[in-house]
């Protein structure tokens, strides 16, 4: 009999980065390079700011979350720990925020890729002399066994939240149960945690990416149907000999922490629906688990925005990096119900005129034109996903105002 074990793992080598003088300086750096005093008074004003036509305002929730900070400090504490000429390595980006990933390289600390293969290892010559950082959105089983075999330093900055995920999903794997995934398949985070589902050689996972994928498989549960088309409609998204005949038996659904939850609410109850309708209400616990692993994070930024979305506004900006899964979904909540731009940055507002935004249908940055009332009174809502820093939001502010010929720092003296 063939029995397949877990690969051995070599432990990581640890080092305590958090000293008391090292965090002193961190926190000092953090705060210079990120946090901003003009969003604090405004957030201790309600949120609002308004003169001569213009009102700005703030979601009560956005920007950094706590898995965020906690990876940008871990970052700046390696550099700090670990001085020149020590090299430093991070696994793709740190999050997903080009200004931030931006700061990180200008530390030293070189990115490679997230996924490195022996010939790039062996090109870099990693080894114990060599520091390796784990983005917050973690990384693959294989990668990070390839980088323990080398030696090297880890520091590991992966969220918290996102560990919850793969614990679920190993459990799944253990239990003989498939992960279901709500996510994006080529999603750093996701990929993490599919390499969680097949970590022990046993299971398997399927990553649906919204409810009409969701519907497509719940149908081929019910009702069967053509397994080749089934598995070209779900390459790369799927675990390696997967047979959606043999494997759809018994399920669990997961997701990635960044969805919005009332999709991924719904997605797990069109599942639990579709294994009852096979398999019977009284059997439902053979066939299907679920567990809630939604970032805490994510959702107060969504609840926030739902709220913010009931008040009077013209348009709405949602600041962030372009590859933020859950800024991408402020954006989705927000373009629903009024104008909604999705910047990267206030160096995108180019006039009253001109701004150029991020277009989820498309991929890609388009321009429109005359997006902001110059001629009358405005409202302008503004929020930013979990990745994006308080500095980015001043800027923001600032461009609009100075865009209807305003001074900030004229309207914070009165």
């Amino acid at each position: 009999m063939l029995v397949t074990l877990a690969p051995m793992e070599i432990p990581p080598r640890k080092v305590n980065l958090r000293t008391p003088d090292v965090m002193q300086a961190v926190q000092a750096q953090v705060v210079a390079h990120y946090r901003s005093q003009l969003v604090e008074r405004i957030r201790s004003n309600g949120g609002v700011l308004s003169a001569d036509g213009l009102t700005i305002k703030l979601a009560k929730e956005f920007g950094f979350c706590y898995g965020v900070e906690r990876a940008i400090d871990l970052a700046y504490a390696a550099r700090r720990f670990f001085p020149n000429p020590t090299r430093i390595f991070l696994l793709g980006e740190i999050i997903h925020n080009p200004e931030v990933n931006d700061q990180i390289r200008n530390l030293g600390i070189v990115s490679i890729s997230p996924k490195p293969q022996e010939s790039e290892i062996a090109a870099l010559n990693l080894g114990p002399q060599d520091v390796v950082i784990i983005p917050a959105f973690g990384t693959e089983v294989a990668t990070r066994q390839k980088l323990q075999n080398c030696g090297c330093h880890l520091v590991d900055t992966t969220c918290g939240d996102v560990m919850s995920v793969w614990k679920r999903v190993r459990q799944y794997s253990k239990e003989q149960v498939t992960s279901i995934i709500h996510g994006k398949a080529r999603h750093e985070e996701t990929k993490a945690t599919t390499s969680q589902a097949t970590a022990y050689g046993t299971g398997h996972y399927l990553v649906v990416f919204d409810l009409s994928e969701t519907d497509y498989v719940c149908d081929y549960i019910v009702k069967g149907g053509s397994r080749e088309v089934f598995l070209d409609r779900f390459k790369g998204a799927h675990s390696p000999n997967f047979d959606p005949d043999q494997h759809l038996y018994a399920i669990g659904v997961a997701n990635q922490t960044t969805m919005l939850r009332g999709e991924t609410e719904e997605v797990q109850r069109r599942f639990r629906a579709a294994m009852e309708r096979r398999f019977g209400t009284a059997a439902i616990a053979e066939h299907f688990r679920y567990f809630d692993t939604i970032c805490g994070a994510t959702q107060e930024r969504q609840d926030a925005l739902e709220k913010l979305l009931c008040e009077p506004m013209d348009l709405l900006l949602v600041v962030g990096g372009y590859n933020s899964s859950n800024t991408s979904h402020l954006a989705e909540m927000g373009e629903k119900l009024l104008p909604t731009y999705f910047i990267k940055n206030a160096t995108k507002m180019q006039s009253g005129a001109i701004i150029q935004h991020w277009n989820q249908h498309t991929a890609e940055e388009v321009e429109t034109s005359n997006w902001l009332p110059m001629d009358r009174p405005v409202t302008v809502g503004i929020t930013a996903g979990a990745s994006c820093p308080n500095n980015l939001i001043e800027d923001t502010i600032r461009r609009l105002f100075a865009l209807r010929g305003l001074s900030v720092q004229n309207l914070l003296r009165n």
